[in-house]
């Protein structure tokens, strides 16, 4: 079953990207970060071989933040638009399901996102209807749906550790068959670095 994965980004600059990651790498240091995971995420997706990856950015992609930045082949671009990070994310999700049977709404936060993790959330859904993995501080890395819903993305507050239990709930509320897929680690805070993948800490990454 063909799965569309929309990619969640902010054009990875210096001081906009990663903020909460600049007192341990600076300004640049955190931005390169950014444009690793981002490009690393965009890769991971087109090697899944699910369907259409679409980019999702933040100003739209054809903004200036954005020039210059080689994106993979093959990689539909379209703008976040207005409005909290709910409403630009249910917006996305209705208009994916509408093009395609499911999809998988991811960040570029979270450098464990491999194909093989991408290809098991995928199959899984085929099984239920929605899906999420969580991440250790209460939010998730990956939101996977067959179905639309606005109530999944209403009066979340984003960036707490509420954000899975209130999805949870929601999804229960509707009476959706759904599966729990293991907790895993998103990169926002000076501690989490320590997840980082070993191949990447280098100098090619924190360097100023």
């Amino acid at each position: 079953m063909s799965t569309r994965i929309i990619v969640f980004a902010k054009a990875p600059l210096a001081g906009l990207a990663k903020t909460r990651l600049i007192p341990a790498l600076g300004p640049e240091g955190a931005a390169r970060l950014a444009r690793r995971m981002l490009m690393s995420t965009l890769a991971h997706c087109r090697a899944a071989a699910l369907g259409p990856v679409e980019l999702c950015a933040s100003p739209a992609p054809d903004r200036p933040p954005w020039a210059g930045l080689a994106l993979p082949a093959h990689i539909e671009l379209s703008d976040q638009g207005e409005g909290d990070l709910g409403q630009r994310m249910a917006r996305a999700a209705r208009r994916g399901l509408q093009q395609n049977p499911q999809l998988l709404l991811i960040g570029t936060d979270c450098p464990h996102l491999n194909p093989a993790l991408l290809q098991a959330a995928a199959h899984r859904l085929g099984q239920c209807e929605a899906m999420f993995h969580p991440t250790c501080d209460g939010g998730y890395a990956l939101l996977g749906l067959r179905r639309f819903s606005s109530r999944l993305f209403e009066d979340i507050p984003w960036s707490t550790d509420r954000v899975a239990t209130l999805t949870r709930a929601r999804i229960r509320e509707l009476g959706w068959c759904f599966h729990q897929g293991e907790c895993l680690r998103d990169i926002d805070e000076p501690d989490d670095l320590f997840w980082l993948p070993s191949q990447w800490v280098g100098a090619a990454l924190f360097d100023r």
